[in-house]
């Protein structure tokens, strides 16, 4: 007699069966939505760089990375670059034309600030002193000298031979980098001295009640168990013994402004996806996604 039974009920066959959709899958599987979810933020984002070679060490720009990353969700996101060695009131006047075009560009009334380092100051600047408020809705500023950085006082305290040296060095990057970028190293190392930010800039350089402000810090290092850059280590130290926990540029309660939103447990470096720390699970793409997700989420 026959055997009438389905192959499907062959437990061999059943098997074979199950890895085949599973290769399958794993080749050529679908989901409903493959696509990287869509942040709806309100404005275009404008990501603002810091001080130094920092921005320089990217093709692209030291946060152009970051940039495309929000761009792949649906952020208009923009990552320009000014002189990575210059003045606040300078760079702030750079960004300022820029911004303008941006607004342009995407027939935005307001753009949101992203600022990483000295890029926080600019922005508190172009907002405050260049009249800025009313194309500004936000800015978030990321290990910003806000009480500025005992290492602008180590700098100057060395001897001027030195300091030829660094202005030298300076402006070459600079102009290597960016050709034609004027740069103005002592003038810009001057302008981020823990007194002249403090007793200078910030009081000419109050927040304006129409935009909102938030702040990160963050740490590493010496004084913390998350490790550090080899390269800023020596930074980390000398910083530490004048202002406590720092990331290797900026000290932790320094960057403190506004609304502060947390710690970050990652190097100057590492914050905007340069190199990686032992111990520190940061990542800056994940937290550029984060800050865009609370944008929206706040209606910005």
């Amino acid at each position: 007699m026959a055997d009438n039974r389905s192959l499907t009920t062959n437990p061999i066959a059943g098997s074979v069966s199950k890895i085949g959709k599973e290769t399958i899958r794993r080749i050529a599987g679908r989901v409903v939505y493959p696509q990287p979810p869509v942040i709806a933020v309100q404005h275009p984002v404008v990501m603002m760089h810091g001080f130094g070679l920092l921005a320089s060490l990217r093709r692209g720009g030291h946060l152009h990375n970051e940039a495309m990353h929000l761009r792949s969700h649906g952020v208009l996101a923009y990552a320009p670059n000014v002189s990575p060695y210059h003045t606040i009131p300078f760079r702030a006047e750079n960004w300022a034309a820029l911004i303008d075009e941006i607004l342009v560009e995407t027939r935005a009334e307001k753009v949101n600030l992203i600022a990483h380092s000295m890029g926080g100051l600019d922005a508190r600047y172009l907002i405050s002193r260049l009249g800025l408020h009313d194309r500004v809705a936000s800015l978030i500023t990321i290990a910003t000298p806000h009480r500025g950085s005992a290492l602008a006082d180590i700098v100057l305290e060395t001897p001027g031979r030195v300091q030829s040296l660094m202005t030298d060095a300076a402006k070459w990057v600079s102009d290597a980098t960016m050709e034609g970028t004027p740069a103005n190293f002592h003038r810009a190392v001057c302008d981020l001295t823990p007194e002249y930010v403090t007793t200078t800039f910030n009081p000419e350089v109050p927040d304006h009640p129409d935009v909102r402000y938030w702040s990160y810090a963050a740490y590493a290092g010496r004084g913390t168990s998350i490790g550090i850059n080899p390269i800023l280590s020596p930074l980390n130290i000398m910083l530490y013994s004048r202002q406590g926990p720092n990331d290797g540029f900026v000290a932790a309660t320094s960057a403190v402004w506004g609304e502060c939103l947390g710690t970050l447990e990652a190097d100057h470096a590492q914050q905007i996806g340069i190199g990686r720390s032992i111990g520190s699970k940061f990542d800056s793409k994940g937290f550029f996604t984060e800050l865009a997700e609370m944008l929206a989420a706040e209606g910005f």
